[in-house]
């Protein structure tokens, strides 16, 4: 999906404003879970790194 809804030369509709807005609408919230999902998959790695480093730095903590 990209966000070139209601263009005439793309399916050959018009397209209302309110299912313009309703579809740029749709795109947006999916490109933010997408972004979300890519977030939380960072926020992760870096606190798998951070306790990694955390073990190396205190090696008598290690259980």
């Amino acid at each position: 999906m990209f966000p070139f809804f209601g263009n005439p030369c793309w399916g050959g509709q018009t397209v209302s404003r309110r299912e313009y807005r309703q579809q740029k609408l749709r795109f947006l919230k999916s490109m933010r879970d997408e972004l979300e999902t890519r977030l939380a998959g960072l926020n992760a790695a870096i606190e798998t790194m951070e306790r990694q480093m955390s073990q190396e730095e205190n090696p008598s903590s290690n259980v």
